[in-house]
């Protein structure tokens, strides 16, 4: 990930780096200096390099310590021992930064470069919104009734606008929402996340704006007497499945983002209690499915959990891991709690997913 980029005689001054120690010093874009991961590393580091200024070699040098949670970089950098810059970073400077995109090779023409183009001059357009959102409409129809798929439709698009809403919160620029027939919607950028906490609230907004619809047509329930009762419990089913800890699912880039922030055994060893504890509860509970799955999904986690200090995102503080945690287990609480309370109701219909859970 990119932790410093400066001014420095007139050119960008670049410190990319990881939790692994590893870091690599760019100077107008060229490698001047790196380190390579070591599991003995400090958080002092030091760069030097040499530049040449007419006949004159000049020896440049930058100091940097870095403290990862909560994340802070103090740096100085000097020409020939004088200081020439010095200052500090925080996560929040982190979050506001456009990642550097190197410069890629020119390319021959080819056919799947051709097409990878035509691709994406047509995901860019407006048009193609229109054609999936009627082929969505049109094979859901198909399968079931206009009415779902009308009602299916409602919910990706609310689920769809809170991923929006996160990530216009965070100032990304956003290319709007794409549904995909047979599977669901998607909410995109052209601005890539920085820090694990981003990626946790750009990912926990779809399933919270899915509970607030949720909520909002339990209230018209309540006050009918009819209507709603079954989009409710299917909707509440629905973002559900998607906290679900299984990459690509938005509960998987959750608890990947809090289980990658920990530094220590410990901290994976209490994730993997929390997980065998949600388990535990899924059986007595009676939702068989779920804990399944959740088992296989805290699995998937704990194995790629070594890689977590190569990653370029910036790292979840203490205060982001409980509040992110808080958060996750909140919002599955509360849509369980939804698919129960119409499960009890004795409807054959809204026990379904209750049901389907139970398996």
């Amino acid at each position: 990930m990119e932790l410093l980029s400066i001014d420095f005689l007139g050119q960008p001054l670049r410190l990319e780096g990881s939790m692994a120690g590893w870091q690599q010093l760019f100077w107008s874009n060229t490698l001047v200096a790196q380190h390579a991961a070591s599991a003995d590393h400090n958080d002092h580091f030091h760069h030097e390099f040499q530049l040449t200024q007419g006949e004159k070699i000049i020896t440049c040098q930058l100091e940097a310590k870095v403290t990862w949670q909560p994340f802070l970089i103090e740096y100085r950098a000097m020409i020939d021992g004088e200081l020439v810059a010095e200052g500090s970073r925080n996560e929040k400077d982190i979050e506001k930064q456009v990642p550097h995109t190197p410069i890629k090779a020119e390319r021959k023409f080819s056919l799947i470069g051709l097409v990878s183009l035509g691709m994406k001059a047509l995901k860019s357009a407006k048009l193609i919104k229109v054609v999936l959102a009627s082929a969505s409409l049109a094979a859901y129809s198909w399968l079931f009734s206009i009415e779902f798929a009308l009602s299916l439709i409602a919910c990706l698009m609310f689920h769809e606008y809170g991923h929006i809403k996160a990530m216009k919160y965070f100032g990304m620029k956003t290319k709007g929402i794409y549904l995909i027939p047979f599977l669901g919607g998607l909410a995109l950028s052209d601005e890539k996340i920085n820090t694990r906490w981003q990626d946790v609230v750009i990912s926990i907004m779809g399933p919270f704006f899915g509970l607030i619809l949720s909520l909002i047509l339990m209230v018209v329930y309540w006050i009918t007497g009819e209507m709603f009762a079954g989009l409710a419990v299917f909707n509440a089913f629905l973002n559900l499945f998607n906290l679900l800890p299984i990459l690509p699912l938005d509960g998987g880039h959750v608890l990947k983002s809090i289980s990658f922030s920990m530094n220590s055994k410990l901290g994976i060893f209490l994730c993997a209690l929390a997980a065998v504890s949600g388990v535990i509860l899924s059986y007595y509970l009676g939702l068989a499915l779920f804990g399944f799955l959740l088992i296989m999904g805290s699995l998937e986690i704990v194995f790629e959990w070594r890689a977590r200090h190569h990653s370029h995102l910036l790292p979840l503080d203490r205060y982001g891991q409980i509040i992110s945690s808080v958060w996750y287990i909140g919002l599955v609480s509360s849509l369980i709690g939804i698919i129960w309370y119409f499960a009890s109701s004795g409807d054959a219909l809204l026990q379904l997913p209750m049901q389907i859970l139970g398996t």
